[in-house]
């Protein structure tokens, strides 16, 4: 790609504007750019191409983030949260780091898996919200565009998620909420601290019916 991964991050505006212009942002804190940790941190981002990757040895940059040198940090929208990964413990590798990515990459809708799972799991949101479809379904792509726009509306109290039904790793989701398969889309809506959850079956998705459901369970 012409754009050049990792971006030089060269003071505190730069880093500001680049965590707040993705739904999740990753910057490596270093203290010299032509570090082996640095090098590493190059190879993860080369790997990972949907995900914005910057790269600062600013002091300045720095202090304002709170971090010490040879940090990875993970910034997301979703739930204003952060993670970081100290690269000084000599086992982290791109391997690792990589792995960090995906498991902690929360999106405004985060499409569940089982190293997305471990991500979900950690999330201070208390709600999730899944909506448990067949991805290879003709309508797919219009429900999420409702479920998205939905997502937007309950940013930073529900966490929304995509189950895709054909996922032989998903079926004990499915089974949990106690569905068939011929019951699907459906969407179910779980609060994390006392596994209190609710199930509706939805043909159509509609942004109202979405805000509805939710609504009424957080009351």
């Amino acid at each position: 790609s012409t754009t050049e991964k990792p971006i030089l991050l060269n003071n505190i505006a730069d880093a500001e504007a680049f965590v707040s212009g993705a739904e999740v942002a990753v910057i490596g804190f270093f203290q010299e750019p032509e570090s082996a940790e640095a090098s590493q941190f190059r190879l993860a981002a080369g790997r990972i191409s949907e995900v914005p990757f910057g790269l600062s040895t600013s002091p300045a940059v720095l202090s304002h983030y709170g971090v010490s040198a040879n940090t990875v940090t993970l910034f997301r929208r979703v739930d204003n949260d952060r993670r970081d990964l100290d690269m000084n413990n000599k086992d982290v590798d791109t391997e690792k780091m990589t792995r960090f990515v995906r498991m902690n990459e929360l999106r405004l809708v985060t499409e569940y898996n089982p190293v997305t799972a471990i991500g979900v799991m950690q999330s201070s949101l208390q709600f999730n919200l899944l909506l448990i479809t067949d991805k290879m379904s003709p309508k797919h792509p219009e429900r999420m565009r409702k479920f998205r726009a939905s997502a937007e509306l309950f940013r930073g109290k529900i966490l929304f998620i995509l189950l895709d039904s054909n996922l032989k790793s998903n079926e004990q989701v499915v089974s949990y909420f106690q569905l068939k398969k011929s019951q699907l889309p459906a969407l179910a809506i779980f609060h994390t601290p006392d596994d209190e959850h609710d199930v509706m079956t939805v043909d159509e998705i509609s942004i109202e019916r979405v805000q509805d459901f939710c609504n009424r369970f957080i009351q």
